[in-house]
Order: C-alpha cells, then sequence, then structure tokens
C-alpha cells in the first residue's frame, strides 16, 4: 500500500517501539504541528523520520530558503514513522513533541506539495520475523551479549536492567537504537529485511564495539556526527 507522508529529516534513525522526545522550532516544522494537532481526534498524528544521508537538518541562514543548493539534504530510503503522543506549545510558539516509533517505511516519491515540509509516498514495509525459529534462537544469545556490552560500556552503572524484552523482534530494535553504533549502523539495522537477519547483524556489531573498546577504552564517534548540528529540528 503507497500512502502520502510529512516527512522529517533527521541525523539519526527512529525505530518501532523506541521514545524520541523532540523540540520543533523551525517554521516549517511548527507548521508541521499545527497540522498534526488539526486532524481529527481519530486519525494517527504520524509523520515520517528519515536519517539524512547528506546536507543539514536546519536551513540554512540568509537567501535562497529551502530552494538553495545549502539547504537540500539527501536521505535514506528506509524510515520509520513517529507518533506523537504528548504536544506541549511554549510560548515563543516552538514545540516540544513526545513520540514513539511506529512502522518502518519505503519512500517511493518525493512529492512536490504546497507544505513547507517534505512529503513522501511511501509504501509499509512488514516486520517479519524470517525463520521464526533461527530468530528464536539468535535472541537469547543477543540478549546475553547486550547485557555483556552494557556493562562494558557503563562501569559507573553496574546495574543492567533486569527487564530487558526477550521477544525478538522487540529486543532487535532496543538493542538497535541503545547500541553505541554509527548513523550508517543503525540505518542498516532499520533496513534488515527480517528481525533474524537484525539479530544476526546486532551479533557482529556489539562484539566489534566491544572489542574495539577493550584495544582502546573508547566508544568511537564517526567524523560525521561532529558536522551535524547539535539542535534538533
Amino acid at each position: 500500500m503507497v500512502t502520502r507522508l510529512p516527512v522529517f529529516p533527521l541525523g539519526t534513525v527512529l525505530f518501532p517501539g523506541l521514545v524520541m522526545p523532540l523540540h520543533i522550532f523551525e517554521e516549517r516544522y511548527r507548521e508541521l504541528v499545527r497540522d498534526l494537532v488539526a486532524r481529527p481526534g481519530e486519525t494517527p498524528r504520524e509523520f515520517g523520520v528519515v536519517a539524512i544521508r547528506s546536507g543539514w537538518e536546519v536551513l540554512p541562514a540568509g537567501p535562497g530558503g529551502p530552494d538553495s543548493a545549502a539547504a537540500r539534504v539527501t536521505l535514506h530510503e528506509i524510515g520509520c514513522t513517529a507518533e506523537v503522543r504528548q504536544v506541549t506549545e511554549l510560548p515563543d510558539g516552538q514545540y516540544d513533541l513526545l513520540t514513539v516509533g511506529r512502522r518502518r517505511f519505503r519512500i517511493t516519491e518525493v512529492m512536490p506539495d504546497p507544505a513547507p515540509y517534505l512529503v513522501a509516498q511511501v509504501e509499509w514495509l512488514p516486520e517479519p520475523s524470517g525463520a521464526e525459529d533461527v530468530a528464536d534462537l539468535l535472541a537469547p544469545r543477543v540478549l546475553a551479549t547486550f547485557r555483556e556490552y552494557l556493562q562494558l560500556m557503563r562501569p559507573e552503572s553496574p546495574d543492567v536492567p533486569e527487564q530487558l524484552p526477550d521477544d525478538p523482534t522487540t529486543l532487535s530494535h532496543l538493542v538497535a537504537a541503545t547500541g553505541a553504533f554509527t548513523v550508517e549502523d543503525r540505518q542498516a539495522l532499520l533496513a534488515a529485511t527480517d528481525t533474524a537477519a537484525r539479530l544476526r547483524a546486532e551479533l557482529k556489531l556489539l562484539t566489534r564495539e566491544a572489542a574495539l573498546f577493550r584495544t582502546v577504552r573508547a566508544v568511537p564517534v564517526p567524523l560525521s556526527e561532529y558536522a551535524t548540528p547539535s539542535s534538533q529540528n
């Protein structure tokens, strides 16, 4: 099924079931929030979050506006919708949102639209488990490796949460969102064809990151993250 969806480019990746707070200050996205709030009560207040491949989250100051070359962004193809659960309007007209990731999608076309924010045609992506027995076998291994990884990365906080999910799909999304992975790694995990494929990839990533940390005693930060504005839209 193909549908039209407002699209919010960000320098990060959202996963189904994960919470993402957002501070909205740019006018075009304030209008998006107003449009979402104006929807009928039964209509989901949902927009797409897509990681930026190149470009910036915020429009540059000065002449040119959204059509200037510096304002253009290149997006990844696969994103996740954010369902707005709470909206707080601030005195200056900005907004604080509490959103939760809902469902994955693939952009098929960015649409010309009179709205100042991006609108795309998207198709919804299912979340198959893959070979269900394989996902069920991988989940305990990923869970155990993830616990060890958290203890290694957070020695000052030795108490690892006891209530980590054992459902393979939920676990795969939590690990992808929580691990100290690059945006590129997270994007690849979001785009995984099924839960089993994502869990396999996470085992490799967790093992790689833990080995690197033991060697250099530091968590790597990709250079691309230094080039991303620290404030969110």
